[in-house]
């Protein structure tokens, strides 16, 4: 490819409509709120199940209390796969996974660092528990897990950390800057 054909396609990328609409005023704040609410979707579900707010876990139910954040749920599914999941209900690693997968995806998105790493954490706690609902009541395929999973791929792929988080400091810091994986 001659340089001039290289050159012409480095600028059609760099001014490409994704670009421009991503960067506009109302594309950022979308881009900010969409990762803040989905980080506190996961935050709040870590802190409930911790303290048992009443709201979803009621005090004597909290892992405070001493109760598995995994064996009210998982001990009574119902799906295809109930039984593999019931298996595992209570068991403290999937106890301590649950909880740290909640807790660091929830943080990693309202700070804005790590989105890619926070993208597979939420994939695994929220396709967990998107396969332990299978076959779904209310719609064949979709459900809020499946598109909480979508969402933050979305939001770490186009570097969503970087719009009001604090993204663009953490790739900056010599232990993350080229190591796509950690942005």
């Amino acid at each position: 490819m001659s340089t001039s054909a290289q050159a012409t396609r480095a600028t059609a990328r760099s001014t490409a409509p994704d670009r421009v609409v991503r960067d506009s005023p109302a594309a950022r704040i979308l881009i900010a709120a969409t990762r803040i609410a989905l980080g506190f979707v996961y935050l709040w579900a870590f802190v409930d199940k911790l303290f048992g707010f009443g709201l979803a876990t009621p005090p004597e139910g909290s892992v405070l209390a001493g109760q598995s954040p995994s064996a009210g749920y998982l001990s009574h599914t119902e799906g295809a796969l109930s039984g593999m999941f019931q298996a595992i209900a209570g068991n403290p690693v999937v106890d301590v996974l649950f909880m740290l997968g909640l807790g660091s995806v929830g943080v990693a998105l309202l700070m804005g660092v790590c989105l890619r790493l926070a993208a597979v954490g939420g994939t695994l706690v929220m396709g967990g528990i998107y396969l332990s609902m299978l076959p779904l009541s209310n719609n064949p395929i979709v459900d809020d897990h499946l598109i909480y999973i979508l969402v933050g791929w979305l939001l770490a792929t186009i570097g969503a950390g970087t719009v009001a988080g604090l993204g663009a400091w953490w790739q900056a810091l010599p232990f993350v800057n080229g190591r796509r994986w950690l942005y």
